[in-house]
């Protein structure tokens, strides 16, 4: 089974540069993977050439032509209703019509759900679409969602996060039966408001393999599988994160360059700084995945390099050639039949 997704070639801070290599180290790997390239033909084609590899790759490398690009600073509306033939949008479209499996964009974020949103729909039982990524943990990574494409979410809705959460991890992990936390300000059975209390209470008559409260602190511990959080808290908790991480790297390089001692101990010290940016660079969990659309679609960091660019394609190939979609709408509607 050939496995296709569409790139968004031109979203992004990079752009072409990026996308393109990133797609071609994919082929490399996935061998049974046939990228669709979207933007402007001509620049992406230059870049292909660039690449002595792509002569061998030409029957599993398609280009489309796009005429513009969304901006990061289009609202998703101007995205929407002005940019139609954006390679964002053009990219969508591919699902849509069943060229392509899944998508790949570091564009807008706002402008990527809507727009997938518009043109994809949304599978029958959610409510709202959802955004999960990766947190590096002590014993690997966490999964949390929403990352903020909803806030103020109701208990049904958090329900289907966790369903989708589940299902995902679950196929693309190879963990048999994920299990999954709800985030909250303390782990005690009283704490949290009515929205987090009638949540829990859903989850405990799922068929879910739910552990219970979590909190902040526990993102990093691994204690679960899966995180489920409002969009709200789910925001903050990774703004906070890439805050910490950039704070840490700040005060490391500082100390570091202090003198001329303090640069020798880091050149000792740099395997192992090597290892440690290893566990907790996040470009090694990039790929955010849209969930709850009748499509993969897979949101990659704007500033992403080749490497990180790369585990967002990973990540939309592991979720297509898993039919993740389906899955998720299987289990929807097995749990919705089960509390009727």
């Amino acid at each position: 089974m050939t496995i296709k997704v569409s790139i968004d070639a031109s979203g992004g801070d990079f752009g072409f540069p990026v996308t393109v290599k990133a797609g071609i180290n994919a082929l490399g790997v996935y061998k049974d993977l046939h990228l669709h390239f979207v933007g402007d033909e001509k620049g992406i084609q230059e870049e292909l050439n660039k690449h002595s590899i792509y002569k061998t790759l030409l029957d599993r490398i398609s280009i489309t032509h796009a005429s513009e690009v969304i901006n990061m600073d289009d609202s998703p509306s101007i995205a929407l209703r002005h940019k139609k033939d954006s390679s964002m949008r053009v990219a969508i479209n591919l699902i849509q019509d069943g060229t392509v499996d899944a998508c790949v964009s570091a564009g807008n974020t706002g402008a990527l759900m809507t727009i997938a949103r518009f043109i994809l729909k949304t599978i029958e039982g959610v409510d709202r679409p959802a955004i999960m990524g990766s947190f590096p943990t002590v014993n690997g990574h966490i999964h949390v969602l929403d990352l903020g494409a909803n806030v103020d979410s109701k208990p049904e809705t958090l329900l289907q996060f966790a369903i989708m959460g589940s299902i995902t991890v679950q196929n693309t992990e190879n963990i048999p039966n994920p299990s999954i936390g709800l985030l909250n300000v303390g782990v005690e059975e009283m704490k949290g408001h009515d929205r987090i209390q009638d949540t829990a209470e859903l989850l405990k008559a799922s068929s879910l393999n739910y552990s219970g409260f979590v909190e902040g602190d526990d993102i990093y511990k691994g204690v679960v599988d899966v995180i489920v959080c409002d969009g709200f808290e789910g925001n903050i908790a990774l703004k906070a994160s890439e805050g910490v991480a950039n704070l840490f790297s700040h005060f490391l390089k500082e100390s570091f360059n202090r003198n001329f001692l303090t640069k020798m101990v880091a050149l000792l010290a740099k395997p192992i700084m090597n290892n440690f940016k290893s566990h907790v660079d996040p470009g090694q969990y990039n790929g955010a995945s849209l969930l709850g659309l009748k499509g993969v679609v897979v949101k990659s960091h704007g500033n992403a390099d080749v490497n990180s660019y790369f585990q967002a394609i990973k990540e939309a190939y592991l979720e297509a050639h898993a039919k993740i979609t389906d899955k998720i709408s299987e289990q929807l509607t097995r749990e919705l039949e089960e509390h009727k």
